[in-house]
């Protein structure tokens, strides 16, 4: 599966001191660099090397400042990572491209030329918000059978695992998560219900959540009261 190279394919990212996470807006990897959070790189992950990752990748360039396609190296080195005019293709469209081996081991076949201008800075703007807001690294890269860990549900996880006890107003929730209000009053995957005038319960869904995403929930911390990003259900 794909998520067998979202670590190697991380820390190669790291250790041209990327800070990455996995599952950042629809991209497979997004990495920011502490010293300077204007570079966004992006990755993404395919089991072979193939037109999909190259599109894939084209698709990325309009966001990231450096895009790298990462697929696992054919055993007898016969795969399409071999074909001069794929490797051509990526470096003439500036995308980098690295080979995972069988045990992990990074090889760069092609490295990423100076990136081309940005033309959707708002698209791009809020894979940075998105990676800002999430705690920790909560979703391997190339995940698909399960529901993202995003920063809203990372804060909704918050609120429900307070109220596990007993019914919460916004305002007993606000210290430690501040979006609070918002979250309880647009109650988007349906946790929350209104017990009595401004106080909130869980419901059984709610109570389902918490237990299913017990783990996560012990580290949430919100981030700083920000406009809320819309949420991957």
């Amino acid at each position: 599966m794909e998520t067998s190279l979202y670590l190697p394919v991380k820390r190669f990212l790291e250790g041209l001191g990327y800070s990455v996470k996995g599952e950042v807006g629809h991209c497979d990897l997004v990495g920011l660099r502490d010293d300077d959070p204007t570079v966004l790189v992006i990755g993404e992950l395919k089991m072979t090397f193939n037109l999909e990752l190259v599109l894939q990748g084209v698709d990325r360039m309009s966001v990231g400042d450096e895009v790298w396609l990462a697929a696992q190296l054919s055993a007898k080195g016969k795969g399409r990572e071999s074909d001069p005019r794929y490797r051509n293709l990526c470096r003439r469209l500036g995308l980098g491209l690295l080979g995972v081996g069988r045990t992990g081991e990074i090889a760069i076949l092609v490295s990423p030329a100076a990136p081309a201008p940005r033309t959707n800075p708002r698209r791009r703007s809020r894979l940075v918000e998105e990676h800002r807001r999430r705690r920790g690294d909560p979703a391997a890269g190339g995940s698909t059978r399960k529901p993202i860990m995003t920063a809203y549900r990372q804060q909704a996880l918050a609120c429900a695992a307070a109220m596990k006890a007993g019914p919460q107003r916004p305002r007993d929730l606000k210290p430690s998560c501040p979006d609070a209000q918002k979250i309880l009053h647009r109650n988007v995957y349906g946790w929350f219900e209104r017990s009595e005038r401004g106080l909130y319960a869980l419901t059984e869904t709610g109570r389902r959540a918490v237990t299913e995403w017990l783990a996560p929930a012990r580290s949430l911390a919100p981030a700083p009261d920000r406009e809320q990003p819309s949420p991957q259900p």
